[in-house]
């Protein structure tokens, strides 16, 4: 028993490290070499590309390149080979995993206003990278790990390992204040070398405020609970007003070789097109229907229930978040049909009350799912795919209480008519030359999109709540 204590002990120290931090000059606790980096770095980006879809705007993804590129740089750690991925997703977000490799999603793209602010995302993101903040906490939770391994051996207490574990995950939850302001420091440091106005910054962080702002404005409108902020960064949790952030964006001004570059008008004109929302590729939401042109079909969504579009599912939920029906697609083997699939997949068991029918030309079987929480199991077989729908209630609720909803989705789910091809169509970014004597509130009306038009409008363009463009401005419109 000592023995293996000693031996786990030992391991520990082994593979504890300190190296000096390339960006902030201290030394850090890490458990891996820059190489070992890279490579964690290379296998995680291969599984983020099967989960996320790339954009497929290479014009606009080489765009993204050059620009983090050139903050990369003049960055601490410029040795790296860095990559700058453009992901077809509307959500508000960007992040970096180690070893260079950086995404932006292209819904936060589209709230930006200039070239400066892209490259503000995107150095705040290789500042994460240069002060190795994912390694420093990777070795934390690695360390952690170990030391509950040895404390649970020599006590003889199973739950110890548990335990530790809980510690080394609260202190590694999340990058934190410190890091996040850290990596904004990096950040505004990286732009000012480049040439860009380290001032964006700041202006990132007012169109990210106002993100906030409006999605609060939103759910207290329709009566729901507030939804958590998108961007994990200092970004969507500090006033642009904080007093520390300001600070660490006027130390980096005097870095600067030149007045700074904003490319405001460069930036837009490379955005105008580009999908907003879902993307034809992902499937697109009308009112209360979902539309997937490169998958050809169509879905009816319940009144007042919400949908969640995911690369790998579509997820349609109550109001109250208390039921939901996840629909997924998987291959059918040749010459199965929907009945052979369902039994296949429950082992031979089948389903309770199971009937299968023809729906739209297709092959429907349905029933439910017995066991602990039933559920509403449905697949719909079309040649060589089968989509498998599996409805479920939180809680004590009982099945009935949602199961008319859950085949409302199911028996809504057809192939698309001619005339839907175009409502699969996204809405996209279109510039507009504001002129003087126009209004902002009869701009809105020719926008597209659902919700709050003006508001839209307004946040789009950096003007939320109540701001005014000038004659001549160039606005971001949806149509």
């Amino acid at each position: 028993m000592k023995l293996r204590l000693f031996l786990l002990l030992s391991l520990l120290a082994q593979l504890v490290g300190c190296a000096v931090n390339p960006a902030t000059g201290k030394t850090d606790f890490v458990m891996m070499s820059e190489q070992q980096e890279i490579d964690l770095g290379r296998n995680y980006a291969q599984e983020i590309a099967k989960q996320y879809p790339r954009y497929a705007d290479e014009k606009l993804q080489a765009y993204v390149q050059q620009v983090g590129e050139r903050v990369a740089r003049n960055s601490h750690r410029s040795n790296l080979d860095y990559s700058f991925t453009v992901i077809d997703s509307p959500d508000i977000n960007a992040f970096a995993i180690p070893g260079g490799h950086i995404y932006i999603h292209r819904g936060l793209m589209a709230y930006l206003g200039s070239e400066a602010e892209l490259a503000a995302v995107l150095g705040h993101e290789v500042g994460h990278v240069t002060a190795r903040h994912s390694v420093r906490q990777q070795s934390q939770s690695t360390a952690w790990n170990i030391l509950g391994q040895a404390v649970a051996i020599g006590t003889g207490v199973g739950a110890a390992g548990d335990i530790t574990n809980v510690l080394g995950g609260a202190l590694v939850s999340g990058y934190g204040r410190d890091m996040e302001l850290e990596a904004d420091g990096f950040g505004a440091q990286y732009l000012a070398r480049s040439g860009y106005d380290p001032q964006a910054m700041i202006e990132v962080v007012k169109v990210l405020k106002s993100q906030e702002d409006f999605a609060r404005d939103e759910a207290q409108a329709k009566g729901k609970e507030v939804p958590p902020a998108g961007y994990h960064g200092l970004f969507d949790t500090h006033p642009d007003n904080d007093t520390r952030l300001r600070q660490v964006v006027a130390s980096a001004s005097p870095l600067a070789t030149s007045q700074g570059e904003v490319g405001r008008d460069t930036y837009l004109k490379r955005i105008e097109g580009m999908p907003f929302g879902d993307s034809a590729e992902a499937g697109v939401r009308r009112g209360q229907r979902f539309y997937h042109v490169g998958l050809d079909f169509t879905l009816a969504i319940p009144q007042g229930w919400e949908l969640i579009n995911r690369p790998d599912a579509v997820i349609v939920h109550s109001g109250d978040q208390q039921a939901f029906m996840v629909m997924s697609m998987q291959p059918l083997k040749p010459g199965t049909d929907s009945r052979a699939f369902v039994h296949e997949k429950t082992g031979g068991r089948g389903l309770t009350a199971e009937q299968s029918f023809k729906q739209s030309g297709l092959d429907v079987t349905t029933g439910v799912l017995t066991g602990d929480g039933a559920k509403r199991v449905a697949v719909v077989a079309r040649q060589s795919e089968a989509f498998l729908f599996i409805g479920a209630v939180k809680g004590r609720a009982s099945l009935e209480s949602a199961d008319d909803q859950f085949m409302e989705v199911v028996r809504s789910f057809r192939p698309l008519q001619a005339k839907e091809r175009e409502q699969g169509q996204p809405w996209r970014l279109h510039l507009v030359q504001f002129k003087a004597g126009q209004s902002l509130e009869a701009l809105s009306r020719e926008m597209g999109g659902e919700g709050d038009k003006l508001k839209r409008l307004r946040l789009l363009n950096g003007l939320y709540p109540t701001g005014q463009p000038l004659p001549g401005d160039w606005l971001k419109v949806v149509r």
